[in-house]
């Protein structure tokens, strides 16, 4: 046993513990959770009217007295167990917005709808995928001897791909800052879209949602340059919502005209700082429009919710921008295992979260995210259901619904979180083995459910 590396020991002692049936029964309800929260506490469930109780449940008659549940962690890189459950949710919350479903009406998909993505703007020249990066006839070098093209052809696994040409002409001060002013500079986007759909319509723009409503989900992407751009739905309802028909102006045209025309019109200024100036902040050149018909011409409504789905799962480690835990010293970012680009983007962070006039940005707080701090997705509350109804639909598919006129009291604390040594191993097993159990399933319904 004392050959045994510590996990394997640990893993030996867990599984000899006259209780660990009913601990992996836990660890097989969080899926396999990485970093499942320990929770002491009980539950009890009376009759409103009686005062009869239901249900009863403490967890003192669990192992160690304490419940696991999942961390709920949406990066792969930190739970992939969790990661593929909120990646299922935001699909089916974004899907139900395109065709309907979880209370939203199907004839949504009727409706006025785009895909739209739009990009930050470019704040220097940077390595790119091609069969040549950036030819340049005349050659020459910027102002500190540095190329100003590229001739190589990058293969797309190239970890030069993203990075400046020039890191000393690179303006990392207007990336950060755009960064941390991302959120404000979407919401003036939707603010001048309904503005510029009630102008067109001839109509006065503060009375916009007595006509209409406009509903989106967005999701934020890191590019390979660190920078973050926009995959957005955006859809045209009635002024009730979902429920209600549009009004005969609303068409897709008309839509299109004014995402486009607000993409490259709205504008964010940056607080005055005498060491930065004041720096105006647009979005990028790069926009791309498309449409969603209900006929299938055009992006599938079930592909662009996967789109969706993909990037909000994606962590720090598999974008190449930041970290997936926040910095709490200088230290920490010289210690960071990320590229120089991305390390100097978390050091002027830094450099600019420590000047009072940037003091409401949290730079420093965000550092690990490269300023921006904004949820990686958002969506407006008529879009469709939301991830806390979608968790409560999972509770009841499961068993766990709520009784009718009955009363809840609890009582909960934190415990603590994680795994030892030996619970992670298993954990991991189990992850695995219902992962090979979902493609197995998969795989049966593909072949007709066994008639092959």
């Amino acid at each position: 046993m004392r050959r045994l590396p510590e996990a394997d020991r640990d893993a030996i002692r867990i599984a000899q513990d006259p209780h660990f049936s009913r601990w992996l029964e836990q660890v097989t309800a969080t899926g396999g959770c990485a970093h499942p929260v320990h929770l002491s506490g009980s539950t009890t469930t009376l009759d409103g009217t009686t005062g009869e109780i239901l249900r009863q449940y403490d967890t003192r008659d669990e192992p160690g007295e304490h419940l696991l549940v999942r961390c709920r962690n949406r990066r792969a890189t930190v739970c992939a167990p969790c990661s593929r459950l909120h990646a299922g949710d935001t699909f089916h919350l974004v899907r139900a917005g395109l065709i309907g479903g979880k209370n939203v009406p199907a004839t949504v998909r009727s409706r006025p709808r785009l895909f739209v993505t739009l990009t930050a703007p470019s704040f220097g020249p940077v390595h790119r995928t091609g069969e040549r990066c950036r030819p340049r006839r005349d050659g020459g070098t910027c102002e500190h001897g540095r190329p100003l093209g590229c001739a190589a052809g990058h293969a797309p696994a190239d970890p030069l791909i993203g990075q400046p040409l020039c890191p000393d002409c690179y303006d990392y001060t207007g990336h950060v800052l755009w960064h941390a002013h991302a959120s404000k500079l979407w919401d003036r986007f939707v603010i001048d879209v309904r503005r510029r759909l009630a102008s067109s319509a001839g109509l006065v723009q503060s009375h916009f949602a007595h006509h209409a409503r406009l509903s989106f989900a967005r999701v934020a992407e890191y590019q390979k340059r660190a920078a973050v751009h926009v995959h957005a739905v955006v859809r045209l309802d009635g002024p009730d919502g979902p429920a209600d028909e549009p009004p005969l102006w609303a068409t897709v045209d008309r839509l299109t005209d004014a995402v486009r025309t607000s993409a490259g019109r709205v504008l964010v200024r940056t607080p005055y700082s005498p060491a930065v100036g004041e720096l105006l902040l647009r979005w990028g050149a790069q926009l791309d429009v498309r449409p969603l018909y209900a006929d299938g011409d055009g992006p599938g409504d079930d592909a662009v919710a996967a789109y969706v789905a993909k990037y909000v799962t994606k962590g720090a480690g598999e974008t190449g921008a930041g970290t997936d835990h926040k910095v709490t010293t200088r230290d920490d970012i010289d210690t960071a295992p990320v590229s120089e680009h991305v390390r100097t983007l978390m050091r002027i962070c830094w450099r600019l979260g420590g000047l009072p006039e940037y003091a409401p940005l949290h730079l420093r707080t965000w550092a690990h995210t490269l300023g921006y701090r904004g949820h990686i997705l958002t969506k407006s509350r008529a879009y469709s259901t939301t991830y806390a109804a979608l968790r409560a639909e999972r509770a009841q598919h499961v068993g766990h619904a709520e009784i009718p006129d009955a009363v809840t009291d609890a009582h909960w604390r934190y415990v603590g979180s994680g795994h030892t040594p030996g619970a992670a191993l298993i954990a991991v097993g189990v992850a695995e083995d219902l992962a090979e159990c979902r493609r197995l399933s998969a795989e049966d319904r593909r072949w007709g459910g066994g008639n092959r």
